[in-house]
C-alpha cells in the first residue's frame, strides 16, 4: 500500500510519497512513482476544505472530479476502488463518503462540498496504471472562509494521524 500525500505533514509520520500540491504536480509525481515502484494500490491522503462540514472530519472520496475545465474534451472524474471504499469505511465509520473535487486554486470547485487539489490526479494517474486507489481527506476549513487563521490545519492533521494506522491495517486486506 503506497502512501501519497501533497506534503510531509499530511503522511503524518508514515512513509510515503510527496506528490507536491496542486493536480499538475500531483498527476506528474504519481505517474513517476507508480512506474518505478508499481504498489498493490494506493491511499491518498490529506486535508481539504468544505461547505458545511465541520472540521476535523474525514471524508472518504466516493469519486474525484477535476473542476478546473469543462469541456467535455479531457477526462474529468475518476471513481476510487469499490473494495478500497468499503474496507475504509468500515474502519472509519463516521467518516463522510462525498465526491472531492480538485482545482488547482482555493475555491475552485463550485458544485463540489469537498475540495482538495490533488485528488483527481493521484487517482487518475493511479486509474491509468491500473493500480486500485483511495482518497480519505480531514476537513480543515471551511471553502469560503478568507481567515485562513480560522483554518484547523492541526485538528485535520490530528484526525489523518488516528485514521491512518486503521487504514493502512484495513485496506491490504481489501485486496485479496
Amino acid at each position: 500500500m503506497l502512501i501519497v500525500a501533497a506534503t510531509e505533514s499530511e503522511l503524518c509520520g508514515h512513509d510515503g510519497v510527496l506528490c507536491g500540491i496542486g493536480p499538475v504536480e500531483a498527476a506528474a509525481r504519481t505517474a513517476r512513482v507508480l512506474a518505478e515502484l508499481q504498489p498493490d494500490a494506493v491511499l491518498h491522503v490529506g486535508i481539504a476544505g468544505a461547505h458545511g462540514i465541520e472540521p476535523p472530519a474525514l471524508v472518504i472520496g466516493s469519486e474525484a472530479l477535476y473542476c478546473d475545465t469543462n469541456s467535455g474534451l479531457v477526462v474529468a472524474r475518476v471513481e476510487p476502488d469499490p473494495a478500497l471504499v468499503e474496507a475504509a469505511r468500515r474502519v472509519l465509520p463516521d467518516a463522510r463518503v462525498l465526491p472531492i473535487g480538485t482545482s488547482g486554486r482555493v475555491g475552485g470547485t463550485s458544485g463540489c462540498d469537498v475540495e482538495g487539489m490533488e485528488g483527481f490526479a493521484v487517482l487518475r494517474a493511479a486509474a491509468l496504471a491500473g493500480v486500485p486507489a483511495v482518497e480519505v481527506r480531514a476537513i480543515s476549513n471551511a471553502i469560503e472562509e478568507p481567515d485562513r487563521g480560522r483554518w484547523r490545519f492541526d485538528d485535520a492533521l490530528a484526525a489523518l494521524a488516528d485514521a491512518l494506522p486503521r487504514l493502512l491495517e484495513a485496506l491490504p486486506a481489501a485486496l485479496v
